[in-house]
């Protein structure tokens, strides 16, 4: 039987972080989100964090990076190649002790944004990592799913039952998937995600574990929050559930950024949930609005009391589709 996916909060031998490489995609936000990075790789480098591998997806890019984190202890550069830098969708989810790790098959989201080398992302890290890769012939991200460390899975059905991954999945098909490949023993469904999230609806920008049997979600803040039904609806529907091991389900609930738009002002999927467990530290997206980031730290340090919980602006990498559990994927120790 696999065991079931180490929670994000246990520790960590490495954490993976994607680099923006491509000028020809980001455009004007490539800089902007070179910085958001670098500074979130040196919060996660902190003395007593993590061993970050550092992602570089194009030969142009790497003397660059080389020469911002020259000299950084814990912060190793990997020349690799990928589309661009969603990891947590693009790389393996490694499984207990980083003994194995499962890869799967990706269709850039859907087939919404289909890139040269993303398919090959897993077996890169892999092999950097040198883990041997557990291969499943199903589509799917991993930012679609979340874990609790003892075999209770977080998902939606707008994206995993999605007929643009996986045409034949029912509930019962995708949580015999999931029981094989990640040792899930309770899938936790959950309907819609976050509105305009070309993801369709993963879960790490809607509801995360924080503890056994704790989920973290989004409240709505401020005028005009897009996602107000959504974010009920999850509340509502957690607080029926239980997990693997039989007990109810309780809420964190957190701010929710408000609106954030793009220039043409319509909502784009900012969450404060696409925050980033790592070893003594848990870093949080932040898009402009201070009130709501301070009270989402005020809200993680009561239940991650020994780490650190540092907020870090987000808004160009947002700009690309994600935030930072977006760009990163761990190994558990």
């Amino acid at each position: 039987m696999t065991s079931p996916v180490p929670a994000e909060w246990s520790p960590h031998r490495a954490m993976w972080v994607g680099w923006p490489s491509h000028g020809e995609l980001w455009e004007e936000n490539l800089e902007p989100a070179q910085a958001e990075v670098e500074a979130l790789v040196r919060a996660l480098a902190g003395p007593g964090r993590e061993r970050v591998r550092l992602l570089v997806g194009t030969p142009d890019a790497l003397p660059d990076a080389r020469a911002r984190f020259a000299g950084v202890a814990n912060v190793e550069v990997v020349d690799g190649r990928f589309g661009d830098i969603w990891l947590r969708d693009t790389g393996p989810i490694f499984g207990e002790a980083s003994a194995t790790a499962a890869a799967f098959r990706f269709n850039g989201w859907g087939g919404k944004y289909e890139l040269e080398h993303d398919d090959t992302v897993a077996a890169q890290i892999g092999e950097a990592a040198g883990v041997a890769l557990d291969r499943h012939d199903v589509i799917l991200e991993g930012g679609a799913l979340d874990h609790d460390g003892q075999g209770t899975i977080l998902t939606t059905r707008q994206c995993l039952l999605n007929p643009n991954r996986n045409p034949d999945w029912t509930e019962a098909a995708a949580e015999a998937a999931l029981a094989a490949s990640l040792g899930a023993r309770k899938i936790l469904w959950l309907g819609d995600g976050l509105l305009n999230d070309h993801t369709d609806g993963h879960v790490d920008n809607l509801a995360r574990f924080v503890a056994p049997g704790l989920v973290a979600c989004p409240v709505a803040w401020g005028r005009g929050d897009p996602n107000d039904d959504v974010y009920a609806e999850v509340a509502r529907t957690l607080s029926e559930m239980t997990d693997a091991a039989g007990q109810p389900i309780k809420v964190l609930p957190l701010p929710s950024p408000g609106f954030v738009g793009d220039e043409d002002e319509r909502p784009i999927p900012a969450s404060h949930m696409n925050f980033l467990i790592a070893n003594g530290a848990v870093i949080v997206p932040t898009y402009g609005d201070a009130r709501a980031a301070d009270l989402v730290c005020q809200g993680l340090k009561t239940v991650f009391p020994d780490r650190e919980i540092i907020p870090l602006p987000s808004l160009a990498i947002l700009s690309g589709g994600g935030s930072f559990h977006c760009i990163s994927q761990q190994e558990p120790a």
